[in-house]
């Protein structure tokens, strides 16, 4: 990851807590492209949840720790 993804008020990647985004696209071997607001589309770890297309998940330090309940 480069220094690209930290900008704005809250980055997925190196952000002190926990960001709810949203999944637009899984890649493989457990990334995925985020729709982190304001049209920005980062890649994050999905290794640690089973997420899918659609899903609001929290990422911390550009990891997925939990998926969202709709």
């Amino acid at each position: 990851m480069s220094a690209r993804h930290c900008a704005g008020d809250h980055c997925v990647t190196c952000s002190d807590e926990a960001v709810a985004v949203t999944v637009v696209r899984l890649r493989d071997p457990g990334l995925a492209d985020v729709d982190a607001g304001g049209g920005r589309v980062e890649e994050v770890s999905v290794a640690l949840v089973e997420a899918a297309v659609g899903d609001t998940v929290l990422v911390h330090a550009g990891e997925a720790i939990g998926v969202v309940a709709p």
